[in-house]
């Protein structure tokens, strides 16, 4: 018996409701701040993540899927979703767009790590990246949309993490300084090679004792240089402003290294970083380390699982799809083929309906048509044919009517079907 893949999962049409849900409130929040759709290849150049997310990353290292195609290449599937869309900033010449642009995607994203709830091996992302201005306030606009995505799902109950890693001007002082506090303590074997490898992800290790001494680590916002400090002061101003509460986390990096100055996560009360909901930040260097002219960007990306599983535990109610609100039940052979028939005109005419396949009696015939929601039952049988009618029954009020069959689809229409 096959399964699905360890670390994927099935979509059930039951589950859908929250998926819809979910990316109808992305794109209008998305639309809502002037950002357009893109949607970029599965699998890219493998050089793209090594070069942009980072060597020495867990991402790059231990969790990307690559195989080799049959033109010998090294393809990996996507693994996060911002350095493709930079890519396609630089491939398609948006740098002679107005500046800044934006873009959000909604893509499937891929990652060999441990399953856990709302993270899987091949899991959904909502992002949205704005590209081609420096300024503290785009920073603040961006950490205000995803805020305001989450309210608007009805979410509650989260707190908003921010700090600074400074730019190349500031950060290798701040390593130096990483550097020699780690040099002095007992590290996990993964941090031996990070302290000369990446010496950034030493806060980013998921073993305890690593992450009780990162508690203590120097702190990168006492090693801004002029212009990250003052970048830094302003992002604070502009979301004190908007009314957005916040806590400093020094310890905060994110997980890949084309990061520079701000980086920010949203993160459930009740559980911490480890179950971080969503977060981003601004990547100034990216677009010119993979071969573009200097080019400032900053974005933002949360997972759609984890955004269903907080839904799901909050008690958020999600609207149900809409479906056939037609149901046409018919007794005997004549009828049938009738239904068939009037079934295909309500369609043509934009009317959704369900009609039965085999004989069934009418009382299991309405049991149906209640439980598939619908609002209205047709019902076809000797007596309707024999007057070129039908019987439109109300399914919540359970009145009936008699209706000619040329006047149906305008009826049903009067009923906004």
């Amino acid at each position: 018996m096959f399964q699905a893949p360890r670390g994927t999962q099935d979509t059930l049409p039951g589950e859908q409701p929250y998926w819809h849900f979910v990316r109808k409130k992305a794109e209008e929040i998305a639309s809502l701040y002037g950002y357009r759709r893109i949607d970029t290849p599965t699998f890219e150049d493998s050089g793209l993540f090594t070069r942009t997310v980072g060597a020495g990353t867990d991402i790059v290292e231990k969790e990307m899927y690559t195989f080799t195609d049959l033109g010998g290449g090294q393809v990996p599937l996507r693994p996060e979703g911002t350095a493709p869309v930079c890519r396609a900033y630089i491939e398609h010449g948006m740098a002679n767009l107005p500046q800044p642009v934006k873009m959000y995607y909604l893509s499937s994203i891929f990652r060999y790590e441990r399953p856990q709830a709302g993270r899987l091996r091949e899991h959904h992302q909502f992002g949205f990246e704005a590209i081609g201005e420096a300024g503290a306030s785009l920073d603040a606009e961006v950490i205000d949309m995803a805020w305001r995505l989450y309210a608007s799902l009805g979410l509650k109950d989260f707190k908003l993490k921010i700090n600074s890693i400074g730019c190349p001007e500031c950060r290798p002082v701040y390593i130096g300084a990483l550097r020699k506090y780690f040099e002095a303590l007992p590290l996990c074997s993964d941090c031996t090679v990070r302290i000369q490898k990446n010496t950034l992800r030493l806060l980013d290790c998921k073993n305890p004792s690593c992450q009780a001494q990162a508690q203590e680590a120097p702190q990168s916002v006492d090693y801004l240089c002029t212009g990250c400090a003052e970048h830094f002061r302003d992002l604070k101003r502009y979301l004190e402003m908007l009314g957005l509460p916040f806590e400093m986390d020094p310890g905060m990096v994110r997980g890949l290294d084309y990061y520079t100055r701000t980086v920010f996560e949203i993160q459930p009360l009740e559980e911490g970083g480890q179950s971080t909901i969503g977060g981003g930040g601004r990547y100034d260097g990216l677009i010119e380390e993979i071969g573009g002219k200097p080019t400032p960007g900053v974005g933002f990306a949360t997972g759609m699982e984890r955004i269903i599983l907080h839904l799901k535990r909050q008690g958020v109610k999600v609207p149900d799809l809409p479906g056939p609100r037609v149901f046409i039940a018919w007794a005997g052979e004549k009828a049938r083929q009738e239904a068939m028939a009037l079934s295909q005109r309500l369609r043509t005419e934009g009317i959704g309906n369900i009609t039965p396949f085999s004989p069934r009696s009418l009382k299991a015939q309405l049991r149906a048509a209640n439980s598939q929601g619908c609002a209205y039952t047709v019902i076809i049988g000797d007596e309707e044919l024999a007057k070129s009618g039908v019987t439109l029954r109300n399914m919540e009020t359970a009145s009936q009517e008699e209706v000619p069959a040329d006047a149906l689809v305008a009826k049903l229409k009067l009923e906004k079907l």
